[in-house]
C-alpha cells in the first residue's frame, strides 16, 4: 500500500527537527510537539506547484498547478494595476520568478502569506485587465488547477455572443467545389489557347474562399491543382467529407464561336431538356475515357424494393433542391454574363449523380467565343462569376439551412431546444459548465446527473436560454 504524500512530508519536517534541535528529545518535548503540530497544521494547505502562462490572440491564460482542490477571491487594484489573488489554505512550493512572462500584460509575480495558512499572489500589470477565474478538476496528466484568464483593451471576454459561442459546437455547411477536367484532360481549349481546367480552377478557388471567410461555411476543392480525377470519384471526394452542396464548375465550347452565354444543369434521369444539353452530357461523360475509367456503382447485394424506394426518395428531394438552387444560381449569374438559356437544364451528368447531395453542374460561359474566352481568361470576370455562384448558393442555404447546423441555428430554424455536447476525453463537467456560461447545478440538473461523473462519447444537453448569459 502506498504511503500518502502528506505521511512522508511530515516525517522529513519531524526528522528536520530532531537533527536541528538534539536538546528536544530530553529538555523541550512539549517545544518539540508544539512545532509537529505547526507542521500538522501547515501539511494541510494545499501546494501551488507551478505556474504556467500562455499567450494568445484572444486572452493570455494564468495556470496554477495545484496539490488539491482550493477556494480562493480574485479582484482588481489600481495606481498601478494590480491583480490580486488570494488563496485559502494554501502555500507555494515554485518559484515565481522562473515563470516566463514574454508577451504577457503581467510584468511579474510576487507572493506572501496571508493569516497563518493562506496564501496571497499578486500580479504587477502594464496594463489594466480583465479577468475571469475558474477551477477545474484533474484530467489524465493533470493535477487540480486553478486557470485565470486576462482580457486586455481589444480583446473579449469569451464568448462574446450566443452566436460566436454555439458556432463553435455546431457544424458547418460543407461545398464541395468541384473545377472540372485538370492533368491530361484540359477541357475545351478557347480562342487563344485558353484552356478549360484552368480557367475553372480559378474560379472555383475564389469560390472557396469566399465560403471559408463565411461563418458557418465550409468549402471543399474537389480538385486543387493541375490533375485528372475520374468523374464518380469527384463525388466520393464529396460524400467522404459529408458534403451537402455539390458544385461542379466547367466552362463550356461548342463549333460555332457564335455561341454563348452561362448555364446551369441539374440531372436527369429522364433524358435532357435540350438538344445541347444532350451533346454537352455526352461530352463531358466521355472525360473519364482519357484516364481509362469504366464501370459504375453495384447495388446487386441490397434489396431491389429497398433499393428503388431509397433511391427514388432520394432523387426526388435532391433534384427539387438542386433546380430550386440552380435558379438562384442562374439569377446571380445573369447579372454579370449572358445566359445560353434563361431556365435551369437538366441532364444526365455521371458528376451530378450524387443522388442525396444537391448537385449543380455550371457553365460559366463558351470559352469556344471569342469574346467570353477573354473575358473568361481575367481575373475580374472570374472573381464576378465565383462572387454570383457563391452568393446564390448562400441565398438558397439562408433558406433551406441543414438541420444541426449553425446557419440553421442563426436563422432561426433550429428552435429553442438544448444544444448538445458530445463529451471527449479530457472533458470536466465543471470546465463545460464554464465553457458555456451555465451553472453547474443547472448543467446536471438538465441532463438527470446525480453527481459530476462523466464519460466519452456522452452527450450532454446544453440550455440555450442559460447559455452565454
Amino acid at each position: 500500500m502506498t504511503r500518502p504524500r502528506w505521511i512522508d512530508r511530515i516525517g522529513s519536517q519531524f526528522l528536520a527537527v530532531r537533527s536541528a534541535r538534539p536538546a528536544c528529545r530530553t529538555t523541550a518535548i512539549v517545544g518539540c510537539a508544539g512545532l509537529l503540530a505547526l507542521s500538522l497544521s501547515v501539511s494541510g494547505a494545499s501546494r501551488v506547484e507551478n505556474v504556467r502562462i500562455h499567450q494568445s490572440p484572444d486572452k493570455t491564460r494564468v495556470v496554477l498547478d495545484l496539490e488539491s482542490p482550493v477556494e480562493h477571491r480574485l479582484f482588481s487594484l489600481e495606481n498601478p494595476e494590480r491583480l490580486v489573488l488570494d488563496i485559502d489554505a494554501a502555500m507555494l512550493s515554485t518559484r515565481l520568478e522562473e515563470v516566463d512572462l514574454k508577451g504577457s500584460p503581467v510584468r511579474s509575480i510576487r507572493s506572501s502569506a496571508r493569516g497563518e495558512n493562506d496564501l496571497r499572489v499578486v500580479f504587477d500589470l502594464t496594463e489594466k485587465v480583465r479577468p475571469r477565474s475558474f477551477v477545474l478538476k484533474p484530467v489524465m496528466q493533470y493535477g487540480d488547477r486553478l486557470v485565470i484568464d486576462l482580457y486586455t483593451t481589444g480583446q473579449n471576454l469569451m464568448p462574446i455572443t450566443r452566436e460566436e459561442l454555439f458556432k463553435k459546437q455546431m457544424r458547418d455547411v460543407v461545398i464541395a467545389i468541384d473545377a472540372g477536367h485538370g492533368g491530361d484532360d484540359p477541357g475545351a481549349v478557347g480562342h487563344g489557347d485558353v484552356l478549360e481546367k484552368d480557367v475553372v480552377l480559378a474560379i472555383a478557388t475564389m469560390m472557396n474562399e469566399m465560403f471559408q471567410a463565411q461563418p458557418g461555411y465550409r468549402g471543399l476543392m474537389v480538385r486543387s491543382g493541375d490533375y485528372y480525377l475520374e468523374l464518380r470519384r469527384r463525388t466520393s471526394i464529396a460524400h467522404e467529407n459529408l458534403a451537402d452542396i455539390f458544385l461542379s464548375v466547367h466552362a463550356d465550347a461548342f463549333q460555332s464561336p457564335r455561341v454563348s452565354g452561362a448555364s446551369v444543369y441539374v440531372l436527369s434521369d429522364s433524358g435532357a431538356t435540350s438538344e445541347t444539353a444532350r451533346i454537352l452530357a455526352e461530352k463531358e461523360n466521355r472525360a473519364d475515357l482519357i484516364g481509362g475509367v469504366g464501370g459504375g456503382v453495384s447495388l446487386n447485394d441490397k434489396d431491389d424494393l429497398l433499393v428503388h424506394v431509397l433511391l427514388d426518395l432520394a432523387s426526388t428531394a435532391s433534384l427539387s433542391a438542386s433546380l430550386e438552387m440552380g435558379e438562384r444560381v442562374l439569377g446571380k449569374m445573369g447579372r454579370v454574363n449572358k445566359l445560353h438559356k434563361p431556365q435551369v437544364e437538366q441532364a444526365g451528368f455521371v458528376v451530378l449523380k450524387s443522388l442525396e447531395i444537391p448537385s449543380l453542374l455550371i457553365e460559366t460561359g463558351y470559352i469556344s467565343n471569342p469574346s467570353e474566352a477573354r473575358k473568361l481568361a481575367t481575373g475580374s470576370h472570374q472573381r464576378k462569376l465565383a462572387q454570383a455562384i457563391y452568393e446564390g448558393i448562400r441565398h438558397y442555404l439562408e433558406d433551406h439551412p441543414p438541420p444541426g447546423s449553425f446557419l440553421a441555428w442563426k436563422q432561426g430554424q433550429g428552435g429553442d431546444e438544448l444544444l448538445t455536447y458530445v463529451i471527449e476525453r479530457g472533458d470536466t463537467l465543471s470546465e463545460i459548465a464554464n465553457r458555456y456560461e451555465v451553472s453547474f447545478e443547472d448543467l446536471k440538473k438538465v441532463n438527470g446527473l446525480r453527481n459530476d461523473r462523466i464519460r466519452v462519447g456522452q452527450v450532454l444537453k446544453i440550455p440555450i436560454a442559460e447559455a452565454g448569459g
